[in-house]
């Protein structure tokens, strides 16, 4: 199974690079499949950036994975 979670891009770094953050992690990721900027969320996988999603979306995601975690304590 994979999982994407959706990361706040922070800023552009250049070169199809981005800071982004999740769960107070600050990382860097490869936006060159996504077109985004600072302020938007987009699902990350693997390091990269496959899609954008709107902040209900990343809510609903969020909640789903805090569910999968709680089942998995």
């Amino acid at each position: 199974m994979c999982v994407a979670v959706p990361a706040e891009i922070l800023e552009l770094l250049g070169g199809g690079k981005a800071r982004a953050v999740y769960g107070g992690n600050i990382f860097e990721i490869d936006v060159r499949l996504v077109d985004c900027g600072p302020g938007e969320r987009v699902l990350v996988h693997a390091g990269c950036a496959g899609g954008a999603v709107d902040e209900g979306e990343a809510s609903r995601i969020d909640a789903l994975l805090a569910e999968i975690v709680a089942e998995m304590e």
